[in-house]
């Protein structure tokens, strides 16, 4: 019996220090098994809110509002264009300048928001043909673009201002709506700037056609 009771303890040491590795083995498994378990808070939560958010922040009419003013800012665009090169008043030059400047970027942003809610950007188009938006308010037809585009000197800045004019109240009835029908931020906070900009450009092309309103 004597011999073999160094064997046994041996055998109990080896047990007890395998099942020692097994138990701390098991602690460290669950350990990072709770790691992958539990991903972080913004992991899990800005996934589903990032994708919903820009799909849940408009409605109808600010789609309407953005489809409608793309085009319509196109017009002006293309009306200012002109000017550089027919107007010889140093002010018409000027502002034709400052509504492009301004406009550009704004169809830009709008075709920015249409292109995120999943809708289609108005077709820019060809030449001075507008005729799919006539129907707008203040929208120039085909054919007074092209009278304008006929014209220079005084002629073209009264023309201009005198189209202008009713282009530009067309835009501020356009951002009206989108101010008490729409529900997306920016484009309210867009269409008010439309609105205190294009009603200043108003009264200062009036002053200079020599019209009082």
């Amino acid at each position: 019996m004597k011999p073999t009771r160094p064997f046994t303890r041996r055998l109990a040491l080896v047990a007890a220090t395998a099942a020692s590795a097994v138990v701390l083995a098991a602690c460290g498994g669950n350990n990072s098994g709770s790691h992958s378990a539990h991903p972080s808070p913004s992991a899990s939560a800005s996934s589903p809110g990032g994708a919903s958010a820009p799909a849940g922040a408009h409605n109808a009419a600010d789609v309407a509002f953005a489809k409608g003013m793309i085009p319509h800012h196109r017009q002006a665009v293309e009306m200012a264009g002109l000017a550089a090169g027919r107007a010889s008043s140093s002010q018409v030059k000027a502002l034709a300048a400052k509504i492009k400047q301004a406009q550009d970027p704004e169809i830009k942003t709008m075709s920015g928001w249409l292109t995120a809610w999943g809708e289609q950007v108005p077709e820019e188009m060809p030449g001075m043909d507008h005729s799919a938006h006539s129907g707008m308010p203040g929208m120039m037809s085909t054919k007074e673009m092209g009278a304008l585009e006929k014209k220079s000197g005084k002629d073209f800045d009264n023309a201009f201002m005198e189209m202008m004019v009713g282009h530009h109240r067309g835009a501020v009835e356009m951002a009206g709506t989108e101010k008490k029908k729409g529900a997306y931020g920016p484009a309210k906070t867009l269409a008010d700037a439309v609105i205190k900009a294009q009603k200043a450009e108003i009264v200062q092309m009036n002053k200079l056609l020599g019209n009082n309103g």
